[in-house]
């Protein structure tokens, strides 16, 4: 087995580098035009900007796209593909779109750099993460990664779920040592040995299932409920984000009612982004609810003082802070039993 030398940056370094990564991803371009609301594009009907790049956490804004439900609340949507949920954010952000459909852990960042988001929804929860692994790791539980090497793409939510499995088994980060990879390269790494276990995207679960075959193993973990979020920019009307919301709300009671329906919708809206083997294999893994509760804010807080301790972000991550970047005012109008937060 070749050695391997971890991909690690000093602290300092490490630090100084995710912190200029987050302001950057989140720095205005104000050159790119304003984030208030589009104009009509028509008597009564208003155009809205969302940007996104998740299509199963967002499977709510395409299959309402698909179905044609945006209509019946006065509105035209203009979707943006973005490669990432920071890519989106940046979108909101820069003036570009009204809307960013993102990951939980984006919109931490941002919070903790002090910009001015507003979370208006959660629109689904994930559950279904899985430590990669192989036979000749001997890893038959999280227990026993303690002095492993562990590839995964270092600041995304993947390595916050690798921080619980840890810590559900007793260990601490320094009881592991990060490879750092990006998500396409887990796989390769677990193939040649040069890694004891893998954590990515579920985009690669499959490949890389066959690509170990008979030396493919792995563990389970729930521990962690990734939210995927619809961020509003500052300044977009509350009555354009109750209109969006509303749609939303519909079209996940729609998709619950005839998923099938809605698992075609996300492949059509993806356009080739993901393929319908993948779709229906983890559709099941999301819930779709357009909701803000409490859990969504536990979430929030207890990830924003994971990145202050392992990335060092500036900003305060404590609960008033989070509470003050979710705007509850459009929800509570378009379905106010999805609001549960005080």
């Amino acid at each position: 087995m070749p050695r391997v030398i971890p991909r690690v940056l000093p602290r300092g370094s490490r630090a100084a580098a995710v912190l200029a990564a987050v302001l950057a991803l989140t720095t205005l371009l104000t050159a790119c035009g304003s984030t208030a609301d589009t104009a009509s594009t028509s008597a009564g009907t208003t155009r809205v900007t969302i940007a996104g790049s998740d299509y199963l956490g967002g499977a709510p804004v395409y299959t309402a796209t698909e179905k044609g439900q945006w209509a019946a609340n006065g509105l035209a949507p203009k979707l943006q593909s973005f490669a990432t949920g920071r890519d989106a954010l940046n979108a909101v952000l820069g003036g570009q779109a009204q809307y960013a459909v993102v990951g939980d852990l984006p919109a931490v960042s941002a919070v903790l750099a002090g910009r001015k988001i507003r979370i208006v929804a959660a629109l689904s929860g994930f559950t279904d993460w899985r430590l990669l692994t192989t036979a000749s790791a001997s890893v038959g539980r999280f227990a026993d990664l303690k002095g492993k090497k562990i590839g995964l793409p270092e600041g995304t939510n993947v390595q916050y779920a690798l921080s619980g499995m840890l810590t559900a088994a007793g260990l601490k980060p320094g009881d592991v040592t990060l490879v750092n990879l990006a998500p396409n390269q887990v796989t390769a790494a677990l193939a040649r040995g040069d890694i004891d276990a893998g954590l990515t995207f579920p985009s690669f679960y499959d490949a890389t299932r066959t690509a170990l075959g008979a030396d493919y193993r792995e563990l389970r973990y729930d521990g962690y409920t990734y939210r995927t979020l619809l961020i509003a920019a500052p300044g977009t009307a509350t009555g354009t984000s109750t209109a969006v919301l509303r749609t939303l709300t519909t079209a996940a009671k729609s998709a619950a009612q005839d998923p099938a329906a809605a698992r075609k919708a996300v492949v059509a809206q993806a356009g080739g982004a993901m393929q319908p083997a993948f779709v229906n294999g983890y559709y099941a893994s999301y819930h779709y609810a357009v909701t803000l509760d409490e859990p969504l804010l536990k979430l929030l807080t207890a990830e924003g003082e994971w990145a202050k301790s392992t990335q060092k972000l500036p900003g305060t991550a404590d609960r008033e802070t989070f509470l003050r970047h979710i705007d509850r005012a459009p929800l509570k109008a378009a379905a106010p039993e999805a609001v549960t937060l005080p």
